[in-house]
C-alpha cells in the first residue's frame, strides 16, 4: 500500500469518526437506485431504527408522520429533481410507535454533466426547539387574549371594542344592515368610591360587568369596558327598537341586582345612564363621530336626572 493509499484511509477514518461521533445524522441516497449508501448509527438511538433497515428512499418516507408525509415527499423529491438544496422540518416516525421532530438539510450532489448524481445530508433532532415553539404559540396567543381584556373586570376592554366597531362597521356598511351602540355610566360612582372606598369599587364594577355581560347574546354582540365607570354593547343587525329594548335589559338588570348606594342622589341603590344610537352607515358616515353621538346621549342622560335612557330622536 503506497502513502498516498494510506493518507486517505486515514482521511477516510478519521471523517467517519467525525461524522459517526456528532449528534446530527449523517446519510447519502443514490439518487439512480434511490437506495442509501450510508446512514450514521446515531439514527438507531434517536428513532429506534437500525441503520441496516434505512435501504431505500422507500423507508425514509414510510418513517415519516401520516400527516407530514405527502407534503415532506413531494417537497423533496421535487426539490431534489431541480437539483436545489433545501430543508424539511418533519415528524419522523420512531420504531416504538412515537415520533420525533427533525430537520432535513439536503445538499444534491452533480455529476460532471451537471446531472444529479446523489443526495447527501443531515437530519437534526429538532424536538425541543419545536417545544419551546409551541409553547410560544400558547402563550403569544395567551397575551394576545389579554390585550384584549380589561385586567378588572374580565370583559373586553377598548382596544378589542375598537377593532370589533371598525370590523361591524365595514359590514352594516357593505351589507346595508344597522349597527346599534349602546353607551352606559353608572350613576355617581364617585360618590360610591368616596363612600365605600376603592376597593369595594371595584367589586362594584366587577359586579356590573358581570351582570351586563348577558344583556346581549348574540354570538357577534360585544360588550366591553370603555373606560373608568362607563361600558359599551356593540349590536351588529340591531335595529333602533330592538337596541332601545336591550338598553332598558341593562337597567334592569342592574336594578335586579340592588346594589346599595346611599350617597347616590337618585336611588338609594345603583343605577346607570345610557345614550343608545343606530345607524346604517353609508361611505359618507365615520365611527367615531357615531360613537360620540351615542357619547353625547349618554351625557344627556345624565343631564336629565340619570337612571335613564337617551335615544335618537
Amino acid at each position: 500500500m503506497t502513502d498516498s493509499s494510506k493518507d486517505t484511509e486515514i482521511d477516510s477514518a478519521v471523517y467517519k469518526t467525525l461524522l459517526e461521533s456528532t449528534r446530527a445524522i449523517p446519510w447519502k441516497i443514490d439518487w439512480h437506485t434511490m437506495r442509501f449508501a450510508y446512514i450514521g448509527p446515531q439514527i438507531e438511538s434517536l428513532l429506534g431504527w437500525s441503520p441496516a433497515s434505512w435501504a431505500t428512499v422507500e423507508d425514509w418516507a414510510t418513517r415519516i408522520h401520516p400527516e407530514d408525509r405527502e407534503r415532506v415527499v413531494n417537497f423533496c423529491v421535487a426539490q431534489s429533481k431541480a437539483g436545489t438544496d433545501h430543508e424539511a422540518d418533519y415528524r419522523a416516525l420512531t420504531q416504538d410507535g412515537d415520533h420525533v421532530w427533525i430537520r432535513d438539510v439536503v445538499h444534491v450532489v452533480r455529476n460532471d454533466a451537471g446531472e444529479v448524481d446523489a443526495l447527501v445530508g443531515f437530519m437534526f433532532d429538532i424536538s425541543e426547539r419545536k417545544k419551546t415553539e409551541e409553547q410560544l404559540v400558547v402563550l403569544q396567543k395567551e397575551l394576545e387574549a389579554l390585550s384584549f381584556k380589561d385586567g378588572l373586570t374580565g370583559v373586553a376592554n377598548r382596544r378589542m371594542f375598537d377593532a370589533i366597531l371598525e370590523e361591524e362597521w365595514a359590514h352594516a356598511r357593505r351589507n346595508n344592515q344597522p349597527l346599534s351602540v349602546i353607551m352606559l355610566d353608572i350613576d355617581y360612582f364617585k360618590q360610591y368610591n368616596d363612600c365605600y372606598g376603592h376597593i369595594e369599587g371595584d367589586a362594584c364594577l366587577k359586579r356590573v360587568a358581570q351582570t351586563l355581560s348577558s344583556a346581549a347574546t348574540r354570538a357577534r354582540d360585544l360588550f366591553a369596558r370603555f373606560g373608568g365607570e362607563e361600558f359599551v354593547l356593540v349590536l351588529p343587525g340591531t335595529d333602533e327598537g330592538s337596541a332601545a329594548k336591550i338598553a332598558e335589559r341593562c337597567r334592569s338588570l342592574i336594578f335586579k341586582e340592588q346594589i346599595p348606594h346611599a350617597q347616590s342622589p337618585v336611588s338609594q341603590i345603583l343605577t346607570v345612564s345610557l345614550g343608545v344610537g343606530t345607524i346604517i352607515p353609508s361611505h359618507q358616515d365615520d365611527p367615531l363621530a357615531f360613537v360620540e353621538t351615542v357619547d353625547k346621549r349618554l351625557y344627556q342622560a345624565k343631564q336629565h336626572g340619570r337612571n335613564c335612557i337617551v335615544k335618537g330622536s
